[in-house]
C-alpha cells in the first residue's frame, strides 16, 4: 500500500508524461516527421476558414521583387555607393555596387505604380461590404509591400501569404492583421494564392517571381485551374527576361500558349485588361 504522498507523486509523474498531453496540444507531435501531411492540411483549412469567415470571395494575385524599392530610398542608395566608389575608384566592389544601385533606381518607378495599382483595384473594387479582387501579395516587401499599401491607402483589406524563410522575413505592415498567414509549405501557400485568383499581375522580379509566374503559366496551360489573365507589367523588362516567341518559334510551347500572357505599362491598362476578361463579373473601370 503507498501512501498520499508517493500517490499524489506517481500521479504528478503521470500527468507531467507528453503521453498524457492531448495530441491536439502537443506541439511536439504535431512537428513529428509522421505528421507532415496533418501540417499541410492545416495550412490549408486555417486560411480557409478566415476567408469564408470574412467573405472573401476573390482575390487579385501581385508578385514582384523584394528589392523593388521606393525611388527616394533607392536614390540613397546610389549616392552611398558613388561615394564608396569615389573614396576608392579602384575598387571592383565599389562599381559593382553603383551598378546595381543604377538598376534599382531604374527600378524604383515599379514600387510606385504596384502601389497605385493596388489602391486602384481596392477603390474600384470594395464596395458595399463586399470582398471580391482583394489584393493579395506574399506579404514581404518591395512589389509586395507596395501593392499592400496601395490597398491600406485605399482603407480597403489586403491578404499577405509570407512564408518561413533561412532568412526570416517579415510581413510588411500594410496588410490587414487578420488577413495576413505564414506558411511553410510552398505548395500549400500557391494553392492559397491561386484558388480564388481572378487575375495574376507580374512585376519585375527574381526567382521567387518566375518561380510563382511559370508555376501559373503551366496550371493555365494544362487547364488545372480556372481561366485569369495573366499580366506582366513593365513589357520593357519581361521582354528581355524572357523570350516567349522564341519558345513557340521553337516549338516547345505552341502559339496559342502565347494568348495566356498580356502585357501592361501602366496600373490603369493591368485593371483594364483584368476589367475586360470579367467583363460579366467585374466592375467597370
Amino acid at each position: 500500500m503507498i501512501s498520499d504522498e508517493e500517490r499524489q507523486a506517481l500521479i504528478a509523474k503521470i500527468e507531467q508524461s507528453p503521453t498524457y498531453k492531448m495530441a491536439e496540444l502537443d506541439t511536439d507531435l504535431l512537428q513529428m516527421e509522421e505528421l507532415r501531411g496533418v501540417r499541410m492540411e492545416l495550412e490549408y483549412r486555417k486560411p480557409e476558414m478566415v476567408f469564408k469567415k470574412l467573405n472573401i470571395h476573390s482575390t487579385v494575385i501581385v508578385f514582384g521583387g523584394t528589392r523593388v524599392i521606393e525611388k527616394e530610398h533607392a536614390e540613397n542608395l546610389l549616392q552611398e555607393a558613388e561615394l564608396a566608389l569615389k573614396e576608392n575608384p579602384q575598387d571592383a566592389d565599389n562599381l559593382r555596387a553603383v551598378e546595381i544601385a543604377q538598376g534599382k533606381l531604374s527600378k524604383s518607378h515599379y514600387y510606385a505604380e504596384a502601389r497605385e495599382f493596388g489602391r486602384l483595384v481596392t477603390s474600384s473594387c470594395q464596395t458595399d461590404g463586399e470582398c471580391d479582387y482583394v489584393i493579395t501579395t506574399g506579404g514581404g516587401p518591395g512589389v509586395m509591400e507596395a501593392a499592400n499599401r496601395g490597398a491600406f491607402d485605399a482603407g480597403g483589406p489586403s491578404i499577405g501569404l509570407n512564408i518561413t524563410l533561412p532568412h526570416e522575413q517579415e510581413p510588411n505592415p500594410y496588410i490587414t492583421p487578420e488577413l495576413c498567414f505564414l506558411f511553410h509549405y510552398f505548395a500549400i501557400r500557391k494553392m492559397h494564392f491561386l484558388v480564388r485568383a481572378k487575375a495574376l499581375v507580374v512585376f519585375p522580379g527574381g526567382f521567387g517571381t518566375l518561380d510563382e509566374l511559370f508555376e501559373t503559366l503551366t496550371l493555365r496551360q494544362t487547364n488545372r485551374m480556372q481561366e485569369i489573365p495573366v499580366i506582366l507589367y513593365g513589357s520593357e523588362y519581361w521582354k528581355q527576361v524572357i523570350n516567349f516567341k522564341f519558345l513557340s518559334d521553337q516549338g516547345v510551347i505552341s502559339d496559342k500558349d502565347l494568348d495566356l500572357i498580356s502585357f501592361a505599362d501602366s496600373p490603369e491598362q493591368a485593371w483594364e485588361i483584368i476589367s475586360n476578361y470579367h467583363a460579366s463579373s467585374a466592375p467597370d473601370y
